[in-house]
């Protein structure tokens, strides 16, 4: 049976993973066991993915991203060259703690800058948008912008990735799309707008 996605001849992709029609893999990357991966991926160059990691539709992987177990990612996340998660918050070379690994969710929309690393179980918030070189080590709000090490939140961003300029009211407009969005008790939700 023909396969449904790309692989470069240089990838490796262990036998028990499962990978999505549409997805591309590219040079010296690692595909380790029990992986699920979505749809229309596309994973970069020198790209690791550790056993048992889950990733979801549309997902976009930039070279030299390493991705540990315990890390979940719902559809549409971006992640920059180079980033990096951690699995364990006390690592010892000399002590085993494979059965310690924390979970952390990136949830969908999300984008992860280039040389970010994102310290293991703290939940990532939709369209959450997290600047290069940062360092998070808490949970990080829906929409929300953060930068610095530590990470630290600066404002907040829109679904096409722009910054959100809240008026007295709590509202703003993304300036490509036009969707609105309410700022209440410092939580960002989108308004719906209702066809008739």
């Amino acid at each position: 049976m023909k396969k449904k996605y790309f692989a470069h001849e240089t990838a490796v992709i262990d036998s028990d993973c499962k990978i999505g029609e549409g997805t591309r893999i590219w040079h010296f990357s690692h595909i380790m066991s029990d992986c699920n991966i979505g749809e229309n991926c596309n994973i970069g160059q020198n790209v690791v993915i550790s056993p048992e990691v889950v990733l979801g539709k549309n997902v976009k992987i930039q070279n030299n991203v390493s991705i540990y177990t315990g890390v979940i990612c719902e559809d549409d996340v971006f992640l920059g060259p180079s980033m990096v998660f951690t699995n364990i918050t006390n690592p010892r070379s000399g002590v085993n703690r494979k059965g310690q690994y924390e979970r952390t969710l990136v949830k969908k929309g999300v984008s992860i800058g280039a040389n970010a690393t994102i310290v293991c179980g703290h939940d990532i918030g939709e369209y959450a948008f997290i600047g290069a070189g940062a360092v998070v080590t808490k949970e990080v709000k829906p929409y929300a912008l953060l930068v610095g090490n530590p990470a630290k939140q600066i404002g907040w961003m829109s679904e096409y990735g722009h910054r959100l300029l809240f008026d007295e009211k709590g509202e703003a407009i993304c300036t490509e799309s036009g969707e609105k969005y309410q700022l209440r008790e410092e939580q960002v939700t989108k308004k719906i707008v209702k066809i008739l």
